[in-house]
């Protein structure tokens, strides 16, 4: 309300300095200003701005806020390991699973009983030294164990990703990029509840 009350003040100033500028026959000055709009809402300017795409979004990729709001079944609830996937249950459905350090992926399928079928790792690709830690690597690892999954007839997995370190994210995206489909993803990464004590800090 008063955005608006100092709006309409500044604009009928400009307009009495317009006039008093052409009666002098000066040229006006102030044509731009006199198209002043109402002050917008941020909100609804931030809204109507289109959404920035950085190329990272991939072809199955879920807007998670989306998924909420369809009240689609996004969270597990007690009959999930019953739930059928393509024909399979939940619960006998076979796990990637992603070892990522920072100096490595490693990365197996297992059965739902969790034995382990095939295993493949950045430095079996090829990739050498300081390479095999990054995230390049590992969607390539990824790509490669997802074709072999395939070509054993197995469709849909679910995902655990153990461990941190550059390759998380870009070996989920392999996995999809290889033609799988990926049904969950569990972060099994252990967590101390009493870590070590950090060190000293530097003396300069």
């Amino acid at each position: 309300m008063f955005s608006k009350q100092i709006t309409s003040t500044f604009r009928k100033l400009l307009n009495v300095q317009n006039s008093i500028l052409v009666k002098n026959d000066v040229r006006s000055l102030f044509v731009s200003s006199q198209r002043l709009r109402d002050v917008v809402d941020r909100r609804e300017m931030l809204r109507s701005v289109p959404k920035l795409d950085d190329g990272s979004a991939g072809e199955k990729a879920y807007e998670v806020d989306n998924l909420i709001t369809q009240k689609t079944d996004l969270f597990p609830d007690e009959d999930t390991p019953n739930r059928l996937f393509n024909g399979v249950p939940f619960k006998n459905l076979p796990i990637m699973n992603i070892r990522v350090s920072p100096n490595n992926t490693i990365i197996s399928m297992s059965d739902d009983k969790g034995v382990i079928k095939l295993i493949r790792s950045c430095g079996v690709e090829g990739f050498k030294n300081t390479r095999k830690g990054t995230n390049i690597a590992a969607q390539a690892t990824a790509i490669s164990l997802g074709t072999r999954v395939l070509e054993r007839g197995i469709k849909t997995v679910r995902v655990r990703v153990r461990g941190l370190g550059p390759g998380r994210m870009s070996a989920i995206k392999g996995l999809q990029m290889s033609g799988l489909e990926i049904v969950s993803i569990t972060d099994s990464t252990p967590v101390s509840w009493n870590p070590p004590r950090p060190r000293k800090q530097k003396k300069l």
